[in-house]
């Protein structure tokens, strides 16, 4: 698997962090990226948000935004489920979850949540293909 390559963005907001991760391994934000990291910032006002494009790791021809993994620290999220939680996240996105997007993998936490694990999952390996074609039935 392709390792994630960490890209510092400036953030106009005092005290935020954002960071942007590429498995494609360019070190650049593609506009699939750089819209899902506005129009999460605008919605969420998170305190973190790490969003790594994990395309280059799957079946997508390269420089593709298809497959994305978010971190969203926000207070916003306190006292919601993680369900409710996602589906603010998914609400934030609908437009590009309905179009370029393919899969959007979401950690949504409370700032105390990120303070105990301050760190963006692993995806699994892309098994690549369909079930058919692995002989799945």
């Amino acid at each position: 698997m392709l390792s994630a390559q960490l890209v510092r963005r400036p953030f106009s907001m005092a005290g935020r962090v954002c960071l942007s991760r590429s498995s494609a391994g360019s070190g650049t934000v593609g506009p699939v990226e750089a819209v899902i990291r506005t129009k999460l910032e605008q919605a969420l006002s998170p305190e973190v948000l790490e969003l790594r494009n994990e395309s280059g790791g799957h079946a997508v021809p390269p420089g593709s935004e298809t497959h994305f993994r978010v971190a969203v620290v926000s207070s916003r999220f306190e006292g919601l489920s993680p369900l409710q939680r996602h589906r603010l996240v998914h609400a934030a996105l609908a437009e590009e979850l309905a179009g370029p997007v393919h899969a959007l993998a979401i950690q949504a936490r409370t700032p105390a949540q990120w303070r105990e694990n301050p760190q963006l999952d692993a995806s699994p390996p892309c098994l690549g293909g369909s079930k058919k074609t692995r002989g799945i039935p």
